[in-house]
């Protein structure tokens, strides 16, 4: 069956950097693409960023754009979100997200960026 796990959240200062990391497994991970989403208290789930499955394409929403960066390891089957510049409207639960069938969301790991 299909997993998603992340890890790498933790606090951080403003302007400090943080990486995440999603282990995938239960698929195909190198012919899908994946999703980064985040939900911060009292607010919905954003969408942060995407990757195609080859690594070369990639997207990002509006208010991390410079600030982070989306890669994947298809040999390691993992995803990660390099955060830099981080600042405290970041802090939030980070999901990875496979967006096939009905779609699978990993547990999230917890970002909280301090000022």
């Amino acid at each position: 069956q299909v997993q998603l796990v992340e890890s790498g959240g933790g606090l951080v200062q403003s302007g400090g950097s943080l990486r995440l990391s999603c282990a995938a497994s239960g698929f195909t991970f190198s012919r899908e693409s994946m999703n980064w989403y985040r939900q911060a208290p009292g607010n919905e789930r954003e969408w942060v960023a995407n990757i195609d499955f080859s690594g070369w394409s990639t997207a990002y929403t509006d208010s991390v754009k410079g600030r982070f960066t989306i890669f994947r390891d298809n040999a390691q089957n993992t995803v990660f979100l390099q955060m830099n510049s981080v600042k405290p409207e970041d802090t939030g639960l980070y999901y990875c997200y496979l967006p096939r069938d009905a779609g699978y969301w990993g547990q999230g790991t917890q970002v909280t960026v301090s000022s």
